[in-house]
């Protein structure tokens, strides 16, 4: 798993060996307290020589993510004369997020780096946001759900020309890849690299301005208070040494195996969006996304399969809120699927996982009725099981007896969708009460309570040019792109069709359907021009 790791053997024996040893506190005196803090120091000491750091340079904390909270906000309080601006990717790790959210709540400013549909920052672009009054800047390494590796040199060295100083989140790099250089500040976690959850580190170059945002403590160099765990540091400390002298073998073999997901799944699996760079990538992480599927379904029937994989699909989040990362990107967040290589993955568990995984899909898929196109792989397939994985999509996907909440087409479609003129809409699901699963679940056969439908008469809205309308109106993903898959044939080519949707996902997965099935995203219109009462109209040009 990207995010976490299984724990290293070495970390395992050097943990068993350190809680006899290293117990005591590493602050005292006395014999066992300077055993401790012989076993700490000689930790600190494997830990810098890695991340290319000196010894009294870092700082070991409870986790990873505080160490980015913490150096975030010790070198935003160490630079505050120099203003108040921060700068930071907007793929970056939720702890960068939440603390660029609390400095902006309390007067500070903070400037967000677009990524391209890779997931990659532009360091030019990077670069042209930073300011006389930037106090800092932040980008990770390499990002967490897509796997996509930062040009952070290049960045660095805007960042230094203009006297800003960098703050680099390695945590998914670090073990696994040669640490970046230009930091100022690093931060990483034990855990992603198989050692022991609860060590994160904290590096500070000497001469970089750092207040520490917390009460003074004279412990691990006044940037963090409280206790150390030793035998966890230790512990990681060996991890990390193992796992570097194993990385260039080991990469180069999970590479090969990313790289045979990467290129088999789209062959085994229809309408699937494989992301992230293919090129300039951590060498065990792969990404991609299925149309018309509930991540939380397949995420569910994997792990029954025996596979612990994760997602950034909307689907899956208790919030129905797409990842920031996929969003940024601007890539599909349906049916998302994050596959992470530990050390040690057997070539048996890919070929497995390539075996069990178009039967899963399609078994989410089936209730819907879809048509869709043959893999190129199909023929390597065998018959798909359809059993548990679609009695439980029908349960989430299903949509009414008469195809759903959808539209039927008026007159011929215009090459611009107008405001007024012939538009007809069915009967939508209403209001957001009750539980997710209302949410998440389409119309039945009469309607769910409370629907109502835009009738014929005064009631039905006028609109010029004929404009197909599916209204998802309180549907959830991957409910809207579904609808819209199925009325896309009732609209002759060069027509228009309208999705009313009020969630967010919508935003981003109608666009990316279109660019994957060769039609035309026209932009997005308030839901009411189209006879809706919330949300937003996204508009679908019909080229094929």
């Amino acid at each position: 798993m990207a995010s976490t790791a299984p724990l290293h053997p070495v970390a395992r024996q050097a943990l068993t060996a350190a809680l006899d040893e290293g117990w005591a506190d590493p602050a005292r005196l006395y014999r066992s307290g300077r055993q401790a803090r012989m076993l700490l120091d000689a930790a600190r000491e494997t830990v810098a020589a890695v991340l290319g750091a000196r010894a009294d340079e870092i700082s070991f904390t409870a986790s990873g993510t505080q160490a980015v909270q913490l150096g975030l906000l010790g070198a935003l309080a160490g630079n505050r004369r120099r203003g108040a601006h921060l700068v930071h990717s907007a793929v970056e790790h939720s702890s960068v997020l939440h603390v660029a959210e609390r400095h902006e709540a309390g007067g500070g400013e903070v400037s967000v780096a677009p990524v391209d549909r890779a997931g990659r920052v532009d360091p030019a672009a990077f670069g042209a946001l930073l300011r006389t009054d930037t106090a800092l800047a932040a980008l990770q390494s390499a990002n967490h759900e897509v796997g996509t590796v930062q040009p952070v040199g290049e960045v660095a060295a805007l960042c230094a020309g203009a006297g800003v100083p960098l703050l680099v989140d390695a945590a998914q790099s670090t073990g696994r890849v040669d640490v970046p250089t230009g930091w100022s500040l690093l931060t990483a976690s034990a855990h992603k690299w198989g050692g022991p959850p609860g060590v994160g580190v904290l590096a500070v170059r000497k001469g970089v301005r750092y207040a520490s945002p917390l009460p003074a403590d004279e412990r691990e160099g006044g940037r963090v208070p409280g206790y150390v765990n030793v035998p966890a540091i230790v512990a990681a400390a060996a991890s990390l040494r193992a796992v570097r002298a194993e990385a260039e073998r080991e990469n180069a073999r999970l590479h090969a195996l990313v790289e045979r997901i990467r290129g088999r799944v789209p062959q085994l699996v229809p309408e699937v969006e494989v992301v992230g760079d293919p090129v300039r990538r951590l060498p065990h992480i792969v990404t991609f996304s299925c149309l018309y599927v509930d991540g939380e379904v397949l995420l569910t029937e994997l792990d029954r399969a025996g596979f612990a994989v994760s997602s950034g699909s909307s689907c899956t989040s208790s919030t129905l809120t797409p990842s920031h990362v996929l969003a940024a990107m601007g890539v599909l967040t349906e049916g998302n699927v994050r596959v992470s290589l530990p050390y040690g993955t057997a070539e048996a568990d890919v070929e497995r996982f390539l075996a069990v995984l178009p039967d899963l899909v399609a078994g989410v898929r089936a209730p819907l009725g879809l048509d869709l196109p043959a893999p190129v792989g199909a023929a390597e397939t065998t018959p798909r099981a359809e059993g548990r994985a679609g009695a439980e999509s029908d349960e989430r996907q299903a949509t009414d007896a008469g195809g759903g909440a959808g539209a039927k087409s008026v007159g011929a479609g215009s090459e611009r969708p107008e405001a007024s003129g012939g538009v007809a809409a069915t009967p939508r699901a209403e209001g957001r009460a009750g539980a997710e699963s209302d949410e998440r679940q389409a119309t039945d056969a009469g309607g769910s309570a409370g629907a109502k439908s835009v009738g014929a008469g005064s009631e039905r809205p006028e609109a010029s040019g004929g404009v197909t309308v599916v209204d998802a109106l309180g549907k959830r993903c991957p409910l809207p792109v579904i609808e819209l898959a199925k009325r896309i044939g009732e609209v002759p080519v060069g027509g228009t069709i309208a999705v009313l949707s009020d969630d967010e996902a919508a935003r981003l997965d109608v666009p990316a359907w279109c660019g994957m099935r060769g039609q035309e995203y026209a932009g997005e219109a308030p839901a009411a021009d189209y006879g809706g009462d919330r949300g937003s109209a996204y508009l679908v040009l019909r080229r094929s």
